[in-house]
């Protein structure tokens, strides 16, 4: 932790040379995409995709879960949807799972959560759409069929919200569903079809 404090106390001193970048950003934001990703320390939405402040509007939760439309329950998560479709008017909206997932592994091994209460209620909503896939035995440890297959049921979810099915139906938007390889740096992309489509690795 002293390493990020230090980092961060020295972070106006580093960035002296973009003064100006800076200042325009306090006026106001109008972000490319929102980016929905795991909580997950291991994906870094920025790092992937190399964006500078401005051009991403993050959402991050454990599993990268899209309540549906009408969940009950008060969400920030459905709040952060709103705001960036109905104010920030973002054109793009991009999914991101991830291998390796510690969320999906505690679905597919039905792990006991008993002790986390809140997380067994929040990944309840991860369970329905992947009912069939959790009925088999369990997979690779690497989650990557399974990881792919909720990226697709939150793409889902994300069309119950009646302001992006409208954006969608006028041709104002584009959903997009990644899955990033923690060990590789590997991203797949789904073809809105069936299959992720492989974008290199290092």
């Amino acid at each position: 932790m002293k390493d990020l404090l230090e980092k961060a106390r020295s972070f106006s001193q580093r960035i002296s040379g973009e003064r100006e970048k800076y200042r325009k950003l306090a006026a106001g934001q109008s972000p490319e995409a929102l980016f929905i990703a795991c909580s997950d320390s291991r994906v870094m939405p920025a790092l992937i995709t190399v964006a500078r402040p401005g051009q991403l509007f993050e959402l991050r939760n454990a599993g990268n879960i899209v309540p549906p439309y009408g969940h009950q329950a008060v969400s920030g998560e459905v709040a952060t949807i709103e705001y960036a479709v109905n104010v920030l008017k973002v054109r793009d909206i991009v999914v991101c799972g991830h291998s390796h997932c510690g969320a999906l592994g505690a679905l597919a091994r039905k792990e006991d959560l008993s002790a986390l209460p809140a997380v067994g209620r929040w990944l309840e909503l991860a369970k329905s759409p992947l009912a069939h896939a959790l009925s088999r035995p369990p997979e690779d440890p690497t989650l990557l069929d399974l990881g792919q297959r909720h990226v697709v049921a939150q793409l889902a979810a994300l069309r119950t919200y009646p302001a992006i099915k409208a954006r969608l139906d006028a041709g104002e938007m584009t959903l997009h569903g990644w899955f990033y390889k923690v060990d590789t740096g590997e991203v797949r992309e789904f073809d809105g079809r069936e299959e992720f489509r492989v974008h290199g690795a290092f």
